[in-house]
């Protein structure tokens, strides 16, 4: 039940008030939007510490655990375990819920499934509850570490934010260490077209920097099957995006024989750059592939380095955004890129720049990998445990099947 809104003095209390949004983002609920005042919860229904809530409206089968005594809405539906049940055990079983509470709901707008309903239905579980308790361990130790590397994840993603400006600001020393900033060492640095950069610095168009020309599909019309379906990777706009600035080998279509005559090639290293819908989206081509016209190619000259001209591109989507006409599909065009001003040091800082980028994208990665390794493992074990299939030992470890 919500308190009635109206009444202000319902609200502003110590009493965490959740909807189904505060559900599913951790096992345990610690975030919260609303708080209830002592009369505010004589108003609604409270969940006691250890129980189990379950969103049953909409967004159906979305749960978390309280951690402490709470007041929760009509949209959820609330589990306080027996004695027959194991309080963690009980949150694992519910998270597997989706399909059933969907498939009881029913077709409607909007899948609501009651009281009656909810009650109705059934999980399986050991009749031992310390076997309820050790499945229930061996995966709150995986939620420990699932959680544990999303923080370390986050927080790379942050570093890497405020070091790429650093890097592309200050760059780096003989010593491979940031430079001072201006406001610490204005002797540094010089004014220039794009404001104050380390004195060593020289401000290039990219056409300087690179050979920048777009990608071609002439044949109409554009999607005609003779042309597709070949060996030649066909990269698109959201192949690029989805990239994210580093080395790309997925595509999404390919080009035939046929398909590689109307179109351009562009060699292993290019900058691929977006020029429609998505704006100075970039990816770096691990392989050589095909373009189509929304997407242009700087094939970087060799004296300078792919990743920092790479770098200082993605620093500058802002500027190209803002070029891009308000219409119902933004682009920009050649005459847009060619002319674009980077502040470029010399190779040798280059390549320290882009070596400390790539140090740390590749701990990012590695954690990232890390992060999706627990995940499956998380589902795996829990088809597994919640199920019955495997058993646990006395030693908490997974046992063979039952």
């Amino acid at each position: 039940a919500t308190p009635s809104t109206t009444r202000t003095d319902y609200y502003g209390g110590q009493t965490p008030f959740i909807g189904p949004s505060d559900l599913g983002v951790r096992h345990w609920i610690n975030t919260y939007s609303t708080t209830l005042s002592i009369i505010g919860v004589n108003n609604t229904r409270v969940a006691r510490k250890n129980d189990v809530l379950v969103s049953c409206i909409g967004n159906l089968g979305k749960v978390s655990q309280a951690s402490e005594t709470l007041g929760f809405n009509q949209q959820i539906n609330c589990i306080s375990p027996n004695y027959i049940i194991d309080a963690q055990f009980l949150y694992f079983a519910c998270c597997l819920l989706t399909p059933k509470l969907n498939k009881i709901a029913g077709r409607q707008v909007i899948p609501i499934v009651n009281k009656n309903l909810f009650s109705s239905v059934f999980i399986s579980l050991p009749s031992n509850k310390n076997e309820q308790a050790k499945i229930a361990g061996i995966l709150d130790t995986l939620d420990t570490a699932i959680h544990q590397t999303e923080a370390i994840v986050e927080k790379l993603k942050q570093v890497k934010q405020g070091l790429l400006h650093d890097l592309l600001t200050r760059g780096v020393d003989a010593n491979g260490e940031l430079r001072p900033s201006y406001e610490q060492a204005p002797e540094l640095y010089q004014e220039s077209p794009l404001g104050w950069i380390p004195k060593d610095w020289m401000v290039c168009s990219l056409e300087n920097l690179a050979e920048v020309s777009r990608g071609k599909f002439t044949h109409r019309p554009r999607n005609d099957p003779r042309f597709y379906g070949g060996k030649y990777p066909f990269i698109q706009t959201g192949d690029v995006a989805a990239g994210e600035g580093e080395l790309v080998s997925k595509y999404s279509q390919t080009l035939s024989e046929r398909g590689t005559s109307v179109s351009q090639e562009f060699p292993a290293g290019t900058i691929a750059i977006t020029i429609a819908a998505n704006i100075a989206d970039t990816a770096i081509l691990a392989i050589p592939m095909y373009f189509p016209d929304s997407v242009v190619g700087a094939v970087v000259r060799p004296q300078h380095n792919v990743r920092f001209i790479e770098l200082y591109i993605r620093k500058v989507k802002p500027i190209l955004n803002a070029r891009a006409p308000q219409s119902a599909q933004k682009n920009i065009n050649l005459q847009d890129l060619r002319p674009l001003l980077l502040a470029v040091p010399q190779r040798s800082e280059q390549d320290a720049i882009a070596e400390r980028y790539e140090a740390l994208q590749c701990q990012l990665q590695n954690e990232e990998h890390a992060l999706a390794k627990f995940r499956l493992e998380k589902a795996g074990l829990m088809d597994d445990l919640l199920t019955g299939h495997v058993r646990v030992t006395p030693l908490l470890s997974v046992g063979q099947p039952a």
